[in-house]
């Protein structure tokens, strides 16, 4: 079977899952540039995540993150997304174009230990209060709708990138 060339590579899935660690480790591998949409957030608005939150407010961080999403043109890029990147079917349509879309798949109980209490610490756009099982159920229908690919997250990111690799070229696909 013939490999099948992509734009980029873009890596969704919930918050703590590793998706900047191993998009690094898989642009490095690939060949690729790499870009984190959180830093590109960072850059237009001159503030960390939480202070978006906290200053601005959830729906003024959900239009930033829209935005970041549906103005991103890159080619030959791994791109991490925010974890709340789909909920915007207008990003999310961007981003899948012409690209291969990879869930990095986190059980559950994984996530649970790496969250801290404050949700809003860690930059995490939720509406205050919100338990972090019902964003997981909530978030991971949207993952399944956009993905391409599901690739379980494993212990190390290193070994997680290895197999986004390995998963890619089973199906067909080339960086």
């Amino acid at each position: 079977m013939e490999a099948l060339p992509i734009k980029n590579i873009v890596l969704i899935g919930m918050p703590g899952t590793g998706k900047s660690t191993v998009g690094k480790a898989l642009a490095e591998r690939f060949g690729y540039e790499f870009v984190d949409a959180d830093d590109l957030i960072v850059q237009t608005t001159g503030k960390t995540l939480p202070e978006i939150l906290r200053q601005d407010g959830l729906e003024a961080f959900y239009k930033i993150e829209n935005k970041v999403g549906t103005d991103l043109n890159r080619t030959h890029t791994v791109i991490a997304t925010g974890g709340s990147m789909v909920l915007y079917p207008e990003a999310m349509a961007h981003l899948k174009e012409g690209s291969t879309v990879i869930w990095l798949q986190t059980p559950f109980s994984q996530l649970e230990k790496r969250m801290p209490a404050d949700l809003y610490d860690r930059g995490i756009a939720v509406p205050v209060g919100t338990p972090l099982r019902e964003i997981y159920e909530e978030r991971c229908v949207l993952y399944a709708r956009y993905a391409d690919l599901i690739v379980v997250s494993q212990d190390g990111e290193a070994d997680t990138a290895r197999l986004v690799e390995d998963v890619m070229r089973t199906v067909g696909l080339e960086a």
